[in-house]
């Protein structure tokens, strides 16, 4: 998951944050001075962006929700290989040893929507690794917790182990669509997806693309395009 963007600001100081990362469990603000000095000891206010910090929620939530399906639809010897969380987009790689189906990406995207849908709450707690496991929670392989793991449960679909920020209702998350799936190595996918404003934005450059299409074909009504073509 990519890091927040801000501000941070006092009566005589501001700066712009353009990244964050943690270090041993410390926050570190990656940032440009726009005004002012800092001393050790100021006070400040942190204000994060939150238009682009909730796109990164939707589609942090998303790439759990499609894990669930994806292993509901391909089998359960799917697990996640790597992912990318941003605000423009959900990007996950898992195993699997096959191409995915025309069909099996329209089921995966069906039941990821359905649980959009639903609008389940997403609870996330902190607790033992062994009650994290009793829960069913997924955990990826080769990653090491501690004695204490965070907890992100939506419904009775997805229940993970996880650090990153979320919605705090799959409802939230608006739509999903793919928008690919491809080979990244031997026996690992990859599918990238939006959400959100995402979806819109994505109905609106297909309409652009249909719209321009029809105009170079000389068709008046953009249904007649594929005939004229």
């Amino acid at each position: 998951q990519i890091g927040d963007t801000g501000t941070i600001y006092s009566d005589s100081f501001i700066a712009s944050i353009y990244d964050t990362k943690k270090n041993d469990g410390i926050y570190i603000h990656l940032c440009t001075v726009v005004n002012g000095t800092l001393s050790v000891g100021d006070s400040v206010m942190a204000d994060i962006e939150d238009v682009r910090r909730d796109a990164i929620c939707r589609n942090h939530s998303a790439a759990h929700l499609l894990q669930a399906a994806l292993r509901s639809v391909l089998g359960t010897h799917v697990e996640q290989a790597g992912s990318y969380v941003s605000n423009n987009v959900c990007r996950f790689d898992f195993t699997h040893f096959a191409p995915l189906t025309q069909d099996e990406i329209h089921r995966v995207e069906n039941m990821v929507n359905m649980n959009i849908l639903a609008a389940n709450n997403i609870i996330t707690m902190e607790t033992d690794i062994e009650t994290a496991r009793a829960n069913g929670a997924m955990a990826q392989k080769r990653k090491k917790y501690g004695k204490i793991v965070r907890m992100v449960k939506m419904g009775n679909f997805s229940t993970e182990l996880c650090g990153g920020t979320h919605c705090n209702n799959t409802g939230k998350i608006g739509l999903f669509k793919i928008i690919s799936e491809s080979s990244v190595a031997a026996g690992i996918r990859r599918i990238e997806a939006v959400t959100g404003m995402g979806v819109l934005n994505l109905i609106a450059e297909k309409d652009k693309l249909i719209c321009d299409t029809a105009t170079e074909l000389k068709v008046q009504n953009p249904v007649d395009i594929a005939k004229r073509a």
